[in-house]
Protein backbone atom coordinates (compact mmCIF):
# COMPACT_ATOMS: atom_id res chain seq x y z
CA UNK A 1 0.00 0.00 0.00
CA UNK A 2 1.14 3.56 -0.63
CA UNK A 3 2.45 5.78 2.14
CA UNK A 4 -0.17 6.19 4.83
CA UNK A 5 -0.82 9.31 6.85
CA UNK A 6 -3.10 9.28 9.87
CA UNK A 7 -5.55 12.17 10.07
CA UNK A 8 -8.04 13.14 12.71
CA UNK A 9 -11.34 14.46 11.38
CA UNK A 10 -14.44 15.87 12.99
CA UNK A 11 -17.85 14.88 11.65
CA UNK A 12 -21.41 15.69 12.54
CA UNK A 13 -23.20 13.00 14.53
CA UNK A 14 -25.38 12.02 11.55
CA UNK A 15 -22.34 11.55 9.31
CA UNK A 16 -20.60 9.46 11.96
CA UNK A 17 -23.71 7.25 12.24
CA UNK A 18 -23.74 6.75 8.46
CA UNK A 19 -20.15 5.57 8.54
CA UNK A 20 -20.64 3.29 11.53
CA UNK A 21 -23.80 1.81 9.97
CA UNK A 22 -21.96 1.08 6.72
CA UNK A 23 -19.32 -0.86 8.66
CA UNK A 24 -21.85 -2.67 10.87
CA UNK A 25 -23.87 -3.73 7.81
CA UNK A 26 -20.77 -5.49 6.51
CA UNK A 27 -20.20 -3.37 3.44
CA UNK A 28 -16.87 -2.14 4.76
CA UNK A 29 -14.20 -3.51 7.08
CA UNK A 30 -13.50 -0.18 8.77
CA UNK A 31 -14.51 3.45 9.01
CA UNK A 32 -11.32 4.33 7.16
CA UNK A 33 -12.44 2.22 4.22
CA UNK A 34 -15.74 4.14 4.05
CA UNK A 35 -13.91 7.46 4.11
CA UNK A 36 -11.41 6.34 1.45
CA UNK A 37 -14.23 5.34 -0.90
CA UNK A 38 -16.04 8.62 -0.27
CA UNK A 39 -12.85 10.53 -1.06
CA UNK A 40 -12.30 8.56 -4.27
CA UNK A 41 -15.86 9.42 -5.35
CA UNK A 42 -15.31 13.08 -4.41
CA UNK A 43 -12.04 13.16 -6.38
CA UNK A 44 -13.74 11.70 -9.46
CA UNK A 45 -16.59 14.22 -9.16
CA UNK A 46 -14.11 17.11 -8.92
CA UNK A 47 -12.21 15.84 -11.97
CA UNK A 48 -15.45 15.63 -13.99
CA UNK A 49 -16.43 19.14 -12.90
CA UNK A 50 -12.98 20.40 -13.93
CA UNK A 51 -13.33 18.73 -17.34
CA UNK A 52 -16.76 20.31 -17.84
CA UNK A 53 -15.38 23.70 -16.78
CA UNK A 54 -12.47 23.38 -19.21
CA UNK A 55 -14.83 22.42 -22.03
CA UNK A 56 -17.06 25.40 -21.24
CA UNK A 57 -14.05 27.75 -21.25
CA UNK A 58 -13.04 26.36 -24.65
CA UNK A 59 -16.56 26.90 -26.01
CA UNK A 60 -16.60 30.47 -24.71
CA UNK A 61 -13.19 31.14 -26.28
CA UNK A 62 -14.43 29.71 -29.60
CA UNK A 63 -17.57 31.86 -29.42
CA UNK A 64 -15.53 34.98 -28.70
CA UNK A 65 -13.18 34.18 -31.61
CA UNK A 66 -16.16 33.62 -33.91
CA UNK A 67 -17.73 36.92 -32.83
CA UNK A 68 -14.44 38.77 -33.35
CA UNK A 69 -14.29 37.42 -36.91
CA UNK A 70 -17.90 38.37 -37.58
CA UNK A 71 -19.20 34.80 -37.58
CA UNK A 72 -22.47 35.50 -35.83
CA UNK A 73 -26.16 34.72 -36.34
CA UNK A 74 -29.11 37.00 -35.83
CA UNK A 75 -30.64 36.79 -32.36
CA UNK A 76 -33.67 34.50 -32.29
CA UNK A 77 -35.44 33.88 -28.99
CA UNK A 78 -37.34 30.99 -30.58
CA UNK A 79 -34.15 29.29 -31.82
CA UNK A 80 -32.46 29.69 -28.44
CA UNK A 81 -35.49 28.29 -26.57
CA UNK A 82 -35.66 25.31 -28.95
CA UNK A 83 -31.96 24.60 -28.47
CA UNK A 84 -32.43 24.75 -24.71
CA UNK A 85 -35.32 22.28 -24.88
CA UNK A 86 -33.25 19.92 -27.03
CA UNK A 87 -30.29 20.08 -24.65
CA UNK A 88 -32.56 19.52 -21.65
CA UNK A 89 -34.23 16.54 -23.32
CA UNK A 90 -30.82 15.06 -24.18
CA UNK A 91 -29.59 15.44 -20.59
CA UNK A 92 -32.78 13.83 -19.25
CA UNK A 93 -32.31 10.78 -21.45
CA UNK A 94 -28.66 10.24 -20.48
Amino acid sequence: MADIERLTITLSADMAVLIKDAVEEGGYVSSSEVIREALRDWKMKRELQQQKFSALKAEIAQGMADAAKGRTAAFSKKRIAERGRNLSAHRSSV
